[in-house]
């Protein structure tokens, strides 16, 4: 009598629409890794958007903000692997002309979500700015119209500004840097806490391998990466993936958790996040939670 075995669980990946982290997941999109009998599908969706589906629990795996975790730490823990960090970049602050921080009180700035790091690094540079929420690949546009006065943005316009005739005003990752001497620490990947510790460390383990297959077989991620690249030439959206995909994706190492825990911090500090919270993350080697301060949390 032959035994039917249960169907392969199905993991719900959600991440954004750019090429950072379509190269990130490119071996679990396309079936290069083994995922331990998991099934991963894959939606793509801003990152604001992700953010508020989290609050909800949508998605077992997602990518979220630094500055969401927060309000989500109830439900998702966030993963070692799989973080995007700013080593002296980052979101940038852009406008028709030069402002100085004085100028901008009593502007309108576009930022890219509510919960975004963007938005939390700008108001810890400057917590009194008019801000509106903005998608983040209308800003450019919004900016260039004079419908907003600056805006903050992400992704790939971090390289492209200079060619739309915007000039910087400030890069907070730059910044962040020079105020702290630290990297700026912008998104993760995060596992909904409800499906345990070994199923956590399952998903963390496929995530890893895709990212280390992706950064093995460069040329042909690159390839997969580049349908999300929006119309950046090949050698710039390479230079992009490299500033985000890395060995800090690899491992959020002590220098990283301390930066998610200093960012945190100063949110609070500026007024932007209502307590101060010590961000945890999963250890999937040792399948165990930590703080930023690297002790196990019991």
């Amino acid at each position: 009598m032959s035994v039917i075995q249960a169907p392969p669980a199905v993991i719900r990946v959600a991440h954004s629409p750019d090429a950072d982290d379509a190269f990130m997941f490119y071996g679990l999109a396309m079936d290069k890794v083994d995922t331990e009998g998991l099934t991963f599908t894959h939606q793509l969706t801003d990152i604001e958007t992700l953010n508020q589906e989290a609050l909800n629990g949508t998605y077992e795996l997602t990518a979220i903000s630094y500055h969401a975790y927060p309000y989500l730490r109830d439900k998702y823990i966030m993963l070692n692997v799989g973080s995007s960090v700013g080593d002296k970049y980052g979101p940038v602050l852009v406008a028709k002309q030069q402002f100085s921080r004085e100028d901008l009180k009593g502007k309108t700035i576009g930022v890219p979500g509510a919960w975004t790091t963007a938005t939390l690094a700008l108001k810890i540079w400057e917590p009194t700015l008019n801000t509106i929420v903005v998608p983040f690949d209308q800003i450019m546009d919004k900016v260039k119209s004079g419908e907003i006065d600056a805006g903050v943005i992400i992704h790939e316009g971090q390289l492209t500004y200079a060619n739309e005739g915007l000039v910087k005003i400030v890069d907070l990752g730059e910044w962040w840097f020079n105020t702290v001497n630290l990297p700026l620490p912008l998104g993760c990947n995060a596992v909904r806490r409800d499906l345990g510790d070994e199923m956590i460390a399952k998903i963390a383990r496929c995530l890893k391998r895709s990212i280390e297959y992706s950064l093995a077989n460069r040329e042909a991620a690159l390839d997969y990466a580049m349908q999300y690249a929006r119309d950046l030439p090949r050698e710039k959206a390479d230079k992009f993936v490299g500033m985000y995909v890395n060995q800090d994706t690899l491992e959020a190492n002590p220098t990283i958790k301390r930066a998610v825990r200093l960012l945190l911090y100063m949110g609070h500090g500026a007024g932007v996040l209502p307590e101060k919270v010590d961000p945890e993350f999963y250890d999937w080697t040792a399948e165990k939670v930590t703080t930023a301060q690297g002790m196990a949390c019991h």
